[in-house]
């Protein structure tokens, strides 16, 4: 008898849920409404899809594991994206101060316009595996609050239902999971959110002739000062391309999408590196502006009951404040959970969707405290303020950073757990308490740490000294 599996959702979470599923189903089918570009171009789907995405190495990690015979680092560095080491590779200003570059590389992560990304991994999928991809909506869920037996979608010729073995919410943050659990009589679904009115605002820039291998560039915003905050920062992607983007908080941290205001804002954050490097640097676009940031949660884990064979991942679980970079990482580790659970119970394992659901929130859970504990911090945040935990947990985070801006013991501990190879508890390792408590070895950095030639590179560029 044959068995069929459909995902809602053709993004990347919905393409590493049907690779995973593609091992255990004869027939996989995901569902999008949108007409998807036959290569790497922005879809309208995607609110943040023009801005910066940092695919982190823990994400990357899950990802190999998901798509038969594929090395997913191989293929993505083959389309294109770039690879940059934390530790060596990238020129960071934190709220403590400047981080400092080591020899050692650290982790690594991969750095590419978003519409490359799902495009490579749609293609990696589609190749390797029996899976197919039919323009539709998805309408509803057929079954009950025990079982899930399809879907009610709308295509070109009407309405109608889509028997299946397993479902897959992949659908993102617009997802209607809620309205549907409650269609089937599951209706104590419990949700938070928690907005500090985010702006992007990012333009694509041609990397400078002699600055191909200038470092990943960052600063980061201070959720401590009291006011909105600022960031910026500027990543080399596909095409010999830099992308800039710029992010700001509500009540007047927004940036501009004037590129002459743009550029004045980059200048005007706590150091200029940004705005002076793309001063000189020739734009290949307009500045692209969005405001869908806000850190949203479903707890779906947490419901009385859940119904067989559904699973809700990526982004219609859990969607993140975009600066923190964590998004496309926790959604790769949700499907490598459904990947592991079928691996061992295959699609009619008892409790198996419960089991997905409640592993699957244990990186939300990761990601989202690392996302709401700053967030929580800027003046006009909705949703949440920082309470007890929030003011301990923060004190030592401070204490923390600020010694890894000069210390390799407590600044590999932050790459991991930002990179998400390791979990939070890595902070509180006998190793990363005992460097903490005694302070950074080295003196703080006075500026960006630049080479020699960097430095040469950034005078030429700059453009706002003349």
């Amino acid at each position: 008898m044959s068995r069929r599996a459909v995902v809602i959702g053709a993004g990347l979470a919905g393409m590493l849920a049907a690779a995973a599923l593609s091992t255990v189903a004869d027939e996989v089918v995901v569902l999008d409404r949108d007409e998807l570009p036959d290569g790497p171009e922005h879809r309208k789907g995607l609110p943040q899809g023009r801005h910066a995405h940092l695919l982190m190495a823990g994400g990357l990690a899950a990802m190999e594991d998901l798509v038969p015979g594929v090395s997913m680092r191989k293929h993505l560095l083959a389309a294109g994206a770039r690879e940059v080491p934390l530790a060596s590779g990238m020129v960071a200003l934190t709220p403590e101060g400047w981080f400092r570059r080591w020899r050692h590389p650290g982790p690594q992560m991969l750095t590419s316009t978003r519409a490359l990304l799902d495009w490579a991994i749609r293609v990696a999928v589609l190749a390797n595996t029996g899976v197919e991809i039919r323009k539709a909506q998805a309408l509803e869920l057929t079954g009950s609050w025990q079982r899930v037996t399809g879907v009610r979608v709308a295509t070109a010729a009407g309405t109608e239902e889509l028997p299946a073995d397993f479902v897959v919410d992949a659908s993102g943050r617009g997802s209607r999971v809620v309205r549907w659990l409650a269609g089937l009589g599951i209706s104590d679904v419990r949700e938070k959110a928690v907005d500090a009115g985010l702006v992007n605002a990012t333009r694509l820039y041609r990397t400078p002739v002699g600055a191909e291998r200038f470092p990943l560039t960052i600063v980061q915003a201070n959720p401590y000062l009291g006011r909105p905050g600022r960031s910026g920062m500027m990543l080399p992607i596909e095409g010999d391309r830099w992308m800039v983007s710029l992010a700001g908080t509500r009540g007047g941290g927004e940036p501009p999408s004037d590129p002459e205001a743009f550029l004045r804002y980059a200048l005007d954050l706590p150091d200029p590196i940004v705005g002076r490097l793309v001063s000189g640097a020739e734009p290949l676009t307009d500045v692209h502006v969005s405001r869908s940031t806000s850190n949203h949660r479903r707890y779906l884990e947490k419901t009385r009951h859940w119904p067989e064979r559904f699973v809700v991942l990526g982004d219609a679980l859990a969607t993140f404040n975009p600066t923190y970079g964590q998004g496309m990482s926790v959604a790769a580790m949700g499907a490598q959970v459904l990947s592991g659970e079928l691996r061992r119970a295959g699609l009619d394992g008892a409790g198996l969707a419960r089991r997905v659901q409640r592993a699957a929130a244990r990186s939300v859970e990761a990601a989202w405290t690392m996302a709401v504990s700053q967030d929580v911090w800027f003046p006009e945040t909705r949703g949440g303020s920082p309470g007890l935990a929030d003011r301990a947990l923060t004190a030592y985070t401070r204490r923390m950073i600020r010694t890894a801006t000069g210390s390799y013991t407590a600044a590999s501990a932050v790459w991991d757990v930002t990179s998400m190879t390791t979990g939070p508890t890595r902070l509180l390792r006998p190793s990363t308490v005992l460097a903490t408590l005694s302070g950074p070895p080295l003196p703080a950095a006075v500026g960006a740490p630049l080479t020699k030639e960097e430095r040469e590179i950034l005078r030429e560029l700059d453009r706002t000294a003349s």
